[in-house]
């Protein structure tokens, strides 16, 4: 039986807006990590960052990442999606904006920067639990 779409349903309810996520890189044989703001949607985790920062230079050389958030916990490949100002990235950034409202134009961050990008972590594999059932899911089955 195929539960995908069920636990699709619940990824994107329980992560479908700003969610504080465990997001870990590799810094050389060293698991490194961090608590990003981040997004879900359609097998992705998002968030806003800074090409120069540790996550992202970690990605640079090794693009596995895991991340954990409220009973999930999941396995991707990170990839810099470039600038947010970017011609390919306006209708993303338009939803990430709105996602992001709280914080977002407080100072936290600056897209006059050149170095200002967008952090996409395209899920493998993850555990997802929800009101006693385990959903196992392998994304990369799930993708057309």
């Amino acid at each position: 039986m195929n539960r995908y779409p069920e636990a699709a349903q619940i990824l994107a309810e329980r992560f479908g807006r700003d969610t504080l996520v465990s997001l870990t890189t590799m810094d050389g044989k060293r698991p490194a990590v961090r608590i990003v703001n981040g997004y879900y949607e359609d097998g992705a985790f998002y968030t806003v960052t800074y090409a120069r920062s540790g996550k992202m230079k970690q990605l640079g050389k090794n693009p596995e990442a895991a991340l954990c958030a409220e009973w999930f916990t999941a396995q991707g490949l990170g990839e810099n999606l470039g600038h947010p100002r970017g011609a390919d990235n306006a209708a993303l950034m338009e939803k990430l904006r709105g996602v992001f409202a709280a914080w977002y134009g407080n100072g936290h961050v600056d897209e006059n920067d050149p170095h200002t990008c967008i952090l996409r972590v395209r899920l493998t594999s993850g555990v997802l639990l929800s009101h006693g059932t385990r959903y196992e899911i392998d994304f990369r089955k799930q993708k057309a």
